[in-house]
């Protein structure tokens, strides 16, 4: 059952403003990734990520964990896989592709989205609900700089285009399993599944052990701590914002990154603060159809 049957929330716009605070703790984590890889693998620091954040999600979730059904375990076992997935395939994939060229095909899943409802779901999102991921499309690959894109197509950018799918199935999955999923019983199963697969998967390529140091703890419980909030709040909030419209609302991630990257003396280009206008202009649009 689509989420768009839930009943509204008390407070209507909270979930939308929820959302907007995922964007905005997004935004700001690229530079701790950065910072955090000059002592870990990418696969090594998904899966301290991840497996942190599971023990406070754990903490959150309390005794409500008692009651985790076998639906509840299905459900997190397979958001988080998908997960997983999505980000194995854009960090092989950025090994081979400009980072330009996978941030433009990594936009690609904000189409993607309404087509996979309408496929899985046999939803078809309103006219407001195109427009405005129509606009956030574009303002995304603005962002994007798409003078700095490269010609060609290879496994690289098969790859990237794999993870923007997974991108786009997991969000549709989410709304589908808010519904009938405690949110935080859910986080719990979703985010050690995470760090389960990118353990193995940090076996498999090879990547040597975390290098012990300070800052890298920091990085590890600070990223923790706002990924388990971040996935407890998507969760929740996608049980009464309908996949399309959250997928707008995502769509903010790259303007709080930008803006971040600005305050530490990184040039902003017309093209960037164009699309970053635009994205805006859509989060607007979805807000016009509610039931979007």
């Amino acid at each position: 059952m689509p989420a768009t049957s839930q009943p509204p929330a008390r407070h209507p716009l909270l979930p939308d403003v929820t959302l907007i605070g995922v964007t905005m703790l997004w935004g700001g984590t690229f530079l701790t990734v950065q910072t955090a890889l000059e002592w870990v693998g990418p696969f090594g620091f998904v899966a301290l990520r991840f497996g942190t954040a599971g023990l406070i999600a754990l903490l959150l979730a309390g005794r409500l964990l008692a009651g985790l059904t076998a639906h509840e375990l299905r459900a997190g076992v397979l958001i988080g896989s998908v997960l997983t997935l999505s980000y194995c395939l854009q960090t092989v994939g950025l090994g081979s592709i400009t980072s330009s060229k996978s941030a433009f095909l990594t936009a690609l899943y904000v189409p993607l989205v309404p087509v996979f409802q309408w496929a899985m779901f046999r939803w078809r999102p309103p006219v407001a609900a195109w427009i405005g991921i129509a606009v956030a499309f574009a303002g995304l690959v603005l962002l994007a700089d798409p003078n700095g894109l490269d010609s060609g197509f290879g496994q690289g950018e098969w790859l990237t285009l794999a993870g923007a799918a997974a991108i786009a199935l997991e969000i549709c999955l989410v709304s589908r399993y808010a519904a009938d999923c405690n949110a935080r019983r859910v986080t719990v199963v979703q985010l050690f599944t995470v760090s389960c697969l990118a353990a193995a998967g940090a076996v498999a390529a090879g990547e040597p052990l975390p290098q012990a140091h300070p800052m890298l703890l920091v990085c590890v419980l600070g990223m923790g701590l706002a990924t388990a909030v971040i996935q407890v709040a998507m969760n929740w909030a996608q049980k009464t914002v309908p996949a399309t419209r959250a997928t707008i609302i995502y769509a903010m991630e790259p303007v709080w990154a930008g803006l971040v990257g600005w305050l530490a003396g990184e040039r902003l280009t017309v093209w960037m603060v164009t699309g970053a206008a635009l994205i805006v202009v859509s989060v607007l649009i979805s807000q016009l159809g509610r039931r979007s």
